[in-house]
């Protein structure tokens, strides 16, 4: 160990960009951990979000595109066109106390419908990570169909 320690320096130098794009994955990495830490909302896998049905009542939003949605989605869940999600709308605001799990085919463009929600004042927001994807591979039930 002391060796590697002495050599350190000398391999530094040898090899600068190395040390530097190394330097920069790290950084982004911490970056990227933190963030996550500080975001108000929270992720939920299959299994979780099935405890959650279970255990509450929670209101399940799917944000899929209209072809997506008819393919496969969640059995219960209301659909609401990404282009017409409103979290200042009558219905929506009176469950601000009930958990919102919000939901598309694979759970990569809810960050900006969350933040939408919590800045609205709903106080337990949930993404499905993985979307519907991620909950027809953990072999759970869906629909198919318009409503």
């Amino acid at each position: 160990m002391n060796d590697v320690l002495h050599k350190l320096p000398a391999f530094l130098g040898n090899h600068l960009a190395l040390a530097a794009l190394f330097v920069l994955i790290l950084l982004g990495l911490i970056v990227t951990e933190v963030m996550l830490k500080l975001r108000k909302y929270k992720t939920l896998t299959p299994a979780g979000l099935t405890l959650l049905i279970n255990r509450e009542q929670p209101l399940l939003i799917d944000l899929s595109a209209r072809a997506d949605y008819e393919k496969a989605h969640l059995p219960g869940v209301r659909h609401v066109l990404p282009s017409q999600f409103d979290p200042e709308h009558k219905d929506l605001a009176k469950a601000k106390e009930l958990p919102v799990v919000l939901i598309d085919r694979d759970g990569r463009g809810l960050d900006k419908p969350a933040q939408r929600l919590i800045k609205a004042g709903f106080s337990r927001v949930y993404v499905l990570e993985g979307g519907t994807l991620a909950w027809q591979q953990a072999q759970l039930p869906v629909a198919k169909g318009g409503k």
